[in-house]
C-alpha cells in the first residue's frame, strides 16, 4: 500500500457555525515557542492609574471579600471594596429610553441606547492567575448579578460580558477590568451560534455542544482541566492557537441560573486555565467573552453558555480578513497537552 502524503495543512469544520478553520501543521510552530513572543511593558504607576481613584463615582455594584456592600443611590464609592462596576466614561452605549429606529436610503440605523460598564478588581498589578480561589468566584458573582439586573431592563436583548488584556487585546488601561455592555441587539457571533446550534437540535434531537463535550470528555486530546461541573478544552476547530472554551458539562443554555455551587466549580476552572495560560504563554495578551442565550424573552433551551478565551497569538492577513477562514499554527490537542503540563 502506498504511503499517504501528509498535507501541508488539515481543514477542520466547526459543527456549530459551520466555518471552516485551518490547522496548518506545515508551518506549525512548537508550544514553546508562543512564549518567547516579545511582550509591550505598558504597564503605569498607581498614582498614574485612573482606576485607582474612584471616589467620586457612582457604582452599580461593589463587592467586598466576598460580600455584596449595600450602596445608596448615586452615593460614591465606599472605602472599603475588593471588586466594583461602574459606568464607563466613554461609553459605546448610553441610557435612553427609546431607540428611535430610522432608514436612510437603504440603510437601517437606531440610536445606541443600553449600558456600559467597567468591572474592576482591586489590586493593580494582580490579575486572573494570581486571585485566590475566593476572589475569582467574587469576579463571577458579580459578573452573574449584574447580568440579571441589565437583563431587566427596557430595550435590553443582549449582555455581553468580556475582558481586553493587554495592548494587542484592545484594552487601554493596564490595571485588571473588564468590562459588561448591554445592548438592544443581540451579538451576530452569538446569533450565528444560536442557529447553528438548533439547526443540529432539529435534525438531531440534540445539543450539538453536548455531543462535543461528550466526545472531548472521553477522547482527553484537548482537555485542559476539568472539574466535576465544568471542562477546558482547546476546541477540534481552533480559531486560533491555544483558543480554549469553557464549558459546563451538564446542560445549559442560560449563564445567569447558574446557582452557587456551579459558580464555585467554575471559579476554579477559571483560576486554573488562566495560570495554565500564562505560565505556558509567558502572560500573553487575550480576549476572553460570554456566549450565553439571549435575554429577549425567548426560548433557547437547545442553546449551551460557555466562556470563550482567544490569546493574541497572531494576527490575520489577507486570507483570513478576505476568505472569513481563520489559520491557526499549532494543532489544538498539542496546545492542550502542552497547556495540561503548566
Amino acid at each position: 500500500m502506498a504511503k499517504v502524503k501528509k498535507t501541508a495543512s488539515e481543514l477542520r469544520r466547526d459543527p456549530v457555525s459551520q466555518e471552516w478553520i485551518v490547522i496548518a501543521t506545515g508551518r506549525a510552530r512548537k508550544p514553546n515557542s508562543f512564549a518567547q513572543e516579545k511582550r509591550t511593558d505598558w504597564r503605569v504607576s498607581k498614582k498614574d492609574c485612573p482606576f485607582e481613584s474612584l471616589q467620586d463615582e457612582h457604582p452599580r455594584l461593589v463587592f467586598f471579600k466576598g460580600k455584596k456592600v449595600e450602596i445608596a443611590p448615586r452615593a460614591g464609592t465606599p472605602a472599603n471594596w475588593t471588586t466594583i462596576s461602574i459606568p464607563n466614561k466613554y461609553p459605546a452605549f448610553s441610557m435612553g429610553k427609546k431607540l428611535k429606529e430610522r432608514n436612510i436610503g437603504p440603510y437601517q440605523v437606531m440610536d445606541g441606547i443600553g449600558f456600559h460598564e467597567v468591572v474592576i478588581t482591586k489590586d493593580h498589578e494582580r490579575d486572573i492567575p494570581q486571585f485566590s480561589l475566593s476572589k475569582v468566584k467574587e469576579l463571577i458573582d458579580l459578573y452573574q448579578e449584574r447580568y440579571l439586573d441589565l437583563m431587566n431592563e427596557p430595550l435590553v436583548n443582549y449582555v455581553a460580558i468580556f475582558k481586553n488584556k493587554g495592548p494587542v487585546a484592545g484594552a487601554s488601561v493596564a490595571h485588571p477590568h473588564s468590562q459588561i455592555i448591554a445592548v438592544p441587539v443581540t451579538d451576530p457571533d452569538v446569533e450565528q451560534s444560536l442557529k447553528g446550534s438548533l439547526h443540529f437540535w432539529k435534525a438531531h434531537k440534540k445539543c450539538v455542544h453536548c455531543l462535543m463535550i461528550a466526545w472531548d470528555g472521553k477522547e482527553k486530546k484537548r482537555v485542559v482541566f476539568e472539574n466535576d461541573c465544568y471542562i477546558a478544552l482547546c476546541p477540534f476547530a481552533s480559531s486560533v492557537a491555544f483558543e480554549i472554551r469553557i464549558y459546563p458539562k451538564s446542560h445549559f443554555a442560560y449563564f445567569e441560573r447558574v446557582d452557587d455551587y456551579q459558580k464555585q466549580c467554575l471559579a476554579e476552572v477559571f483560576l486554573k486555565t488562566f495560570q495554565k495560560l500564562e505560565r505556558a504563554l509567558n502572560d500573553p495578551d487575550y480576549n476572553y467573552f460570554l456566549h450565553t442565550a439571549p435575554a429577549d424573552g425567548k426560548n433557547y433551551d437547545y442553546y449551551h453558555w460557555h466562556f470563550e478565551i482567544l490569546p493574541k497569538t497572531g494576527t490575520w492577513g489577507g486570507f483570513e480578513l478576505g476568505t472569513g477562514v481563520k489559520i491557526s499554527t499549532i494543532e489544538p490537542e498539542k496546545a492542550a497537552e502542552f497547556l495540561r503540563k503548566q
